[in-house]
């Protein structure tokens, strides 16, 4: 485990964070899971609550460029990010074939479910307990507590938008009887595919943000957070360095 800016960050691949999560299940630990970004360290430097919720995860796993750079500067051995749709896909692999049944939470109506018949597709032998929609006001968050825990599923993939789902899950995820919880944010969209996702060689760049960007021209206030980012991780290095030459 390590931290940046204030944020916990296990640097562990997308085998090991599986690995580590159908254990969670396994035990019903009701453990909650967030997939870590640049924009969401930036927002945890205003918001001490959203804060303590990521530091309070059972996993806070790497999901962007920005902070996987930072990790390994510091010396993880991190090889990728854990991204939201790889953790979906390697969760519903490893669910097919351990008969562990998953509930998705999130997106506009309609795209968790496209979402939970692209993965049924990919992996016959997968359960889908549920999937609706995240259309649903803080109100009514106690009936879609009761359809999850009535639907049995073992793992609940919220795709709420953050820091709503972070939060979300925080307040609600015991109450649901999930053994795990994980923040997946737009993933729905990708699988299901209403969004198209990067090609590799963009990936693998390390500029998906911007492929993402260039498709979607309305998200550029969220890349401001990158500079943020940069800015605030360079000025915490400053402060290191002139505390260590003063003491």
């Amino acid at each position: 485990m390590m931290e940046i800016l204030g944020c916990r960050l296990d640097p562990i691949d997308t085998d090991a964070a599986t690995d580590a999560i159908t254990g969670f299940v396994r035990e019903r630990r009701g453990a909650q899971i967030v997939t870590l970004g640049t924009e969401m360290v930036v927002y945890a430097q205003k918001d001490a609550a959203f804060r303590q919720i990521v530091n309070a995860c059972t996993l806070s796993l790497c999901d962007t460029i920005g902070l996987l750079a930072v990790a390994r500067s510091r010396g993880a051995s991190l090889r990728e990010r854990v991204t939201g749709v790889e953790l979906i896909e390697r969760i519903g692999a490893r669910a097919a074939s351990d008969g562990l049944r998953l509930f998705l939470l999130g997106g506009a109506p309609g795209i968790a479910q496209r979402a939970a018949l692209t993965l049924q597709t990919r992996y016959p032998h997968l359960q889908i307990a549920g999937a609706r929609d995240g259309y649903f006001a803080d109100d009514e968050s106690v009936r879609v507590v009761e359809e999850i825990r009535a639907s049995g599923a073992d793992v609940l993939f919220a795709g709420l938008g953050s820091p709503r789902q972070e939060v979300w899950l925080a307040r609600h995820l015991r109450a649901t009887g999930c053994g795990a919880g994980i923040g997946v944010g737009g993933s729905f969209d990708v699988i299901s595919g209403n969004v198209r996702r990067a090609p590799v060689v963009w990936r693998r760049m390390g500029v998906e943000w911007l492929y993402r960007l260039i498709k979607e021209p309305k998200r550029w206030r969220r890349q401001l957070a990158l500079p943020q980012f940069v800015y605030l991780i360079a000025a915490e290095s400053m402060r290191s360095r002139f505390s260590k030459r003063r003491a």
